[in-house]
């Protein structure tokens, strides 16, 4: 346990364990993604798969608390370590040429991280809040083919449609930096992987958030 204090204490383990919460929901994110885009390609499917998912015991009762353990551990890691970042600066950005010697994206990752929290809010009110009533408080009985339904009935909104390409936008920004700072913070920099890391980490930054925009926007447009 001292150990653990003592790395949370310091700044390197906090911005360590900061970057390894990353890289899980990174992992995770894929693995969301992938099941999210076979409703785009075949009901029977993503209904298969999603019902698979929702009802495998290791999913619901040992992946899923060690997921949203890591959903609220990142973000809090993040506020911390932003309050414990400007207590340390001396000299303000305005004063020091922020933009000169940093991006945008890694200046305002606490205003992106925080309207992903906020889309992250939205997402469990749409779908993780309903399986729950639905399963566990109305005690309904199992139903494979719901699932396609019930998520192509949210993109009808065309406000909530908005919403979710709002924060997926800001979301390609966030990983645009927090990608390449997970993987520096875990000292995974070296002259021949680094260069691969940077356009691998790019391409997963674009093509994620967009490929969820597009699931959005197609559910939507093919529902009017």
């Amino acid at each position: 346990m001292s150990w653990v204090k003592q790395t949370f204490s310091s700044s390197i383990g906090r911005k360590f364990a900061m970057a390894l919460s990353a890289l899980f929901l990174l992992v995770f994110l894929l693995q969301h993604f992938a099941i999210n885009f076979l409703s785009v390609f075949s009901e029977k499917t993503f209904n298969e798969v999603s019902h698979f998912m929702g009802t495998n015991p290791l999913v619901q009762f040992a992946l899923q608390p060690v997921l949203i353990f890591g959903i609220v551990f990142h973000f809090v890691m993040g506020f911390v370590l932003e309050i414990k970042n400007n207590k340390a600066r001396q000299v303000k950005y305005a004063m020091n040429k922020g933009g000169a010697n940093s991006t945008w994206f890694s200046r305002n990752m606490i205003w992106s991280g925080l309207v992903i929290l906020a889309f992250l809010g939205l997402h469990f009110y749409d779908f993780w809040i309903p399986e729950m009533v639905y399963k566990y408080v109305e005690v309904n009985p199992a139903d494979s083919h719901r699932y396609f339904e019930e998520t192509v009935e949210k993109f009808h909104d065309p406000y909530r449609v908005g919403f979710y390409v709002l924060a997926f936008v800001l979301l390609a920004m966030h990983l645009l930096h927090g990608f390449q700072s997970a993987f520096q913070s875990i000292g995974a920099r070296s002259s021949k992987y680094s260069p691969g890391l940077q356009k691998f980490g790019k391409i997963y930054a674009i093509a994620i958030p967009a490929g969820f925009i597009f699931i959005a926007l197609y559910h939507h447009l093919t529902a009017l």
